[in-house]
């Protein structure tokens, strides 16, 4: 796979890197990436696997722009609101990196078309703000197979883990889903965007370290973020035999 001249220049800076070089590049270029949400985490996540030169970037979405998305959500302006959110994000990466190819899903996945579509994909990216996505997202790839990167905000902070087959999984961690009417939403509790861009940023370089195989992924690991006292940890989980969705048991 060869790049255009203006590739090159485009790609310079990051074809430097020791752990990329011009293999890693295009090991980019040949990928096929989906992300799942538009919003607060999907837009740096998007922004920054367009401009790495991701060959394929597919956004899904069922959610049109709202005036109380913009205070975070970064791929979308005040122009944009009542537009589809994949419309909007898809407009703005482009003018980012035309070589690119973008493939559109305006609509909120259910799990049977989440494992359809998946596997499609050689990585997926869980930017939801909702449980139910999350856990769905989870699933649906341990049933494709695929590898996914799983980000979460609340507040001041978040947290970011990796899972690639073989490894634990969320629910490994979290076996079952919260009850929505205990734990509230950033439409209650509010929500710092600077802190969903650090969260975001963070997914994007896990899945380009995947792709190019580079240093350590966050897999058996869960790293959170707490944005005000400007404090990262890391804790360790192993896979649950017993888990229902990759447990042992359900091999």
């Amino acid at each position: 796979m060869t790049f255009s001249d203006e590739e090159l220049k485009r790609y310079h800076r990051q074809i430097l890197l020791e752990n990329i070089g011009t293999h890693g590049q295009q090991l980019l270029k040949k990928a096929k990436v989906i992300v799942v949400g538009a919003g607060g985490l999907g837009s740096p996540v998007a922004y920054y696997l367009a401009a790495a030169g991701i060959g394929t970037l597919a956004i899904a979405d069922g959610d049109r722009v709202d005036i109380s998305n913009l205070q975070r959500q970064i791929l979308h302006s005040s122009a944009d609101i009542g537009r589809m959110k994949v419309e909007s994000a898809c407009e703005k990466l482009m003018r980012l990196n035309p070589d690119i190819r973008l493939e559109p899903y305006g609509e909120f996945l259910s799990y049977d078309k989440a494992v359809t579509l998946f596997s499609h994909y050689d990585f997926v990216l869980e930017c939801s703000d909702n449980f139910t996505t999350k856990y769905m997202v989870n699933d649906a790839c341990i049933a494709s197979e695929k590898p996914f990167s799983l980000g979460g905000i609340r507040m001041m902070g978040g947290q970011a883990m990796t899972h690639i087959p073989g490894s634990a999984c969320y629910r490994c961690l979290f076996p079952l889903m919260p009850d929505p009417a205990i734990v509230p939403d950033s439409s209650s509790v509010g929500v710092l965007g600077a802190a969903v861009g650090i969260i975001g940023s963070i997914q994007a370089t896990e899945t380009i370290k995947y792709l190019t195989d580079s240093g350590t992924l966050l897999t058996n690991r869960l790293l959170t973020v707490d944005a005000l006292s400007m404090k990262f940890d890391t804790f360790d989980f192993s896979r649950n035999s017993n888990c229902p969705t990759c447990g042992k048991t359900t091999e």
